[in-house]
């Protein structure tokens, strides 16, 4: 009853949206395209975007914590405050989300248990781009089922942010968030460190964050270069073997850089860069007697992109290639490396006075171990009026096996050597309303993919073994409200996803990641202002996962800003919910946080 009372609510509004009337538009928003930066409006794909008013108020201490506020997204996290968590979108895996910083990529080939490894926190985002949906045509490998891309940008002027924050469990955090410079070149810089001695036994952390960001203008164009490390030490009680293991413990490290360019002659727009991404992943058994068992992974990816994008008569015509090494040195995975070689080809065609906008596109990479793979895609929408939109999309898209799926060897688990890529044809068709402070979206989609990898075992004493497990099919839908005010109640926000996760083979009993996506997700979000200078956020989660159950959360900030002066009061689970996310880790319970920032300014913007 519960749920279709969640879904009818939702539809009523949708269906009464169009007697809502606002005074003033809400704030255009730019995507970063890989060929184009077009504006939200005019993508014919479910794009959301995080914007930073947003990051500012929303109860989340890290990045994972804010992703998870938004429906479609799964978030499966073993440990608190970003220490570890997996990514998915819409029911894929850990392994099939794409996550950029910047344009650039963060997954390596090792495990995509890492890919949130940023080197920076919630302070230097700017804006977080998410396409629910595939985009391989565009990105190629990972972007199976979306990409997260996390922008940071340096501003103009001078002035230093100092934030500080408190909270159980002996938690503290502190940070320096710097930017100086003219409009013409522009740099961030930020420190930040985090520790706590956990929630329960071993999960203790320390997370230590260093980021650098430039931006130089110049006559039609711009540079720009950044630099980051991350390391992360946790205890990682039943993070990975089995809940039975308590004294497991890992440290890892992540490390980016980059140098992008970007220039424009008359119809040609032109954007590159080279990047340098090193991954160090340190997992022992029993923490304090590392001869027992202990890994050590090290990871490197060095690539180098070119695009460019020609404005027609016809339309706007993109072509890009990328070149990627990937090299690993690990104790168990062994020394592995491939060269993955990628072209994009896409154009834009817009007619019927831009109403009707297709965009077909293909990209095709080579792998030298794994062979050749194509990623043909479509994008088309339709815009009625400046209110009515419908899109729909449809693609073809593969993953190729990371070298843990490969090779990784435990006591309780088996890498499969003779893997299949995984591959999946994606569909999507959705309508989109937009009056004045009022957005509303809503779409069907389906994915059917084979030779889809998992970890599975045919009884509960074999080990975990990477499989191909045939065919699974998908079928979703989704709905997104969203209103802003101007007094009281500043905004308010809904989300709903429904999955349907078929999977048609009967010969394996038990799988680790397959099937145990959420069925029913739904998000809700209340911003109040009051007293001038006082913001409450409020954030419902209804979850229901198709193996564990499900479980409500709320979350609770409280902000008060005065000029350069800001204090705030952060409630995780007020309720104190008992549940899991992923590996049967029990997540925390209450958890209370004290923060405060003070902005210091050095010269007039």
């Amino acid at each position: 009853m519960t749920k279709k009372l969640i879904t009818f609510s939702l539809l009523s509004v949708l269906i009464k949206i169009s007697a809502q009337e606002k005074p003033a538009n809400i704030d255009e928003v730019f995507v970063q395209g890989k060929f184009l930066n077009l504006p939200v409006e005019k993508i014919n794909e479910n794009i959301t975007i995080i914007t930073k008013a947003e990051i500012e108020k929303s109860p989340a201490n890290s990045i994972d914590e804010l992703l998870q506020l938004n429906t479609g997204l799964d978030i499966r996290r073993r440990g608190s405050n970003g220490v570890q968590a997996d990514v998915s979108i819409r029911g894929s895996s850990f392994e099939q989300v794409l996550i950029l910083v910047n344009g650039v990529r963060m997954n390596d080939s090792q495990t995509g248990h890492n890919s949130l490894n940023i080197p920076f926190d919630l302070d230097s985002v700017e804006q977080i781009e998410i396409i629910k949906g595939p985009a391989a045509q565009r990105f190629g490998n990972n972007a199976y089922a979306g990409v997260i891309n996390i922008i940071t940008k340096p501003i103009a002027g001078k002035s230093l942010k100092i934030s500080a924050q408190g909270g159980d469990f002996k938690t503290y955090d502190l940070g320096a968030n710097a930017n100086f410079g003219t409009e013409k070149f522009s740099n961030l810089i930020q420190v930040h460190t985090s520790t706590s001695d956990g929630y329960r036994h071993n999960t203790d952390y320390k997370i230590n964050n260093f980021y650098y960001q430039n931006n130089l203008k110049i006559k039609n164009g711009g540079l720009s270069f950044q630099a980051g490390f991350s390391e992360k030490k946790f205890g990682a009680n039943g993070f990975y073997a089995s809940p039975a293991a308590t004294e497991q413990y890992e440290e890892t490290q992540a490390s980016i850089v980059s140098i992008s360019g970007r220039q424009t002659f008359n119809e040609w727009d032109f954007n590159s860069n080279i990047s340098w991404r090193r991954g160090q992943d340190e997992y022992i058994y029993i923490r304090n007697n590392p001869s027992v068992y202990r890994n050590l992974h090290l990871g490197n990816n060095i690539g180098a992109s070119f695009n460019s994008a020609y404005h027609s008569s016809l339309g706007v015509t993109g072509l890009g290639v990328e070149l990627r090494k990937e090299i690993l040195v690990s104790n168990n995975l062994g020394d592995r490396n491939r060269f993955v070689s990628q072209v994009f080809l896409e154009h834009h065609f817009s007619l019927l006075n831009d109403k009707l906008a297709i965009s077909p596109g293909i990209s095709y990479a080579n792998y030298s171990k794994e062979g050749n793979f194509f990623y043909p895609g479509l994008d088309a929408g339709f815009t009625f009026n400046e209110h009515h939109k419908i899109y729909g999309n449809i693609s073809k898209v593969h993953r190729v096996p990371t070298f843990t799926d490969l090779f990784y060897s435990s006591g309780t688990e088996q890498g499969n050597a003779d893997l299949k890529p995984e591959s999946a044809i994606s569909t999507e068709i959705g309508y989109q309303y937009k009056r004045n402070q009022f957005s509303a979206k809503t779409s069907f989609f389906t994915r059917n993919s084979d030779n889809l990898i998992d970890w599975a075992k045919d009884s509960p004493t074999s080990k975990w073994t990477a499989k191909n497990i045939s065919k699974v099919e998908l079928k979703g839908i989704e709905v997104e409200i969203k209103q802003n005010f101007s007094g009281f109640f500043k905004s308010y926000s809904l989300g709903y996803t429904y999955l349907d996760n078929q999977r048609k083979d009967a010969d394996l009993r038990l799988s680790r990641y397959d099937l145990e996506n959420l069925k029913h997700q739904f998000v809700a979000t209340l911003e109040n202002k009051f007293l001038k200078n006082f913001t409450n956020v409020l954030t419902y989660r209804y979850n229901e996962r198709v193996n564990l159950g499900s479980y409500n959360l709320l979350d609770e900030k409280l902000n008060y800003q005065a000029k350069d002066f800001g204090i705030y009061i952060l409630i995780n689970n007020v309720t104190n919910s008992k549940y899991t996310e992923t590996s049967l880790v029990p997540m925390p319970g209450r958890w209370f946080h004290v923060g405060l920032s003070y902005k210091i300014n050095f010269s007039k913007n």
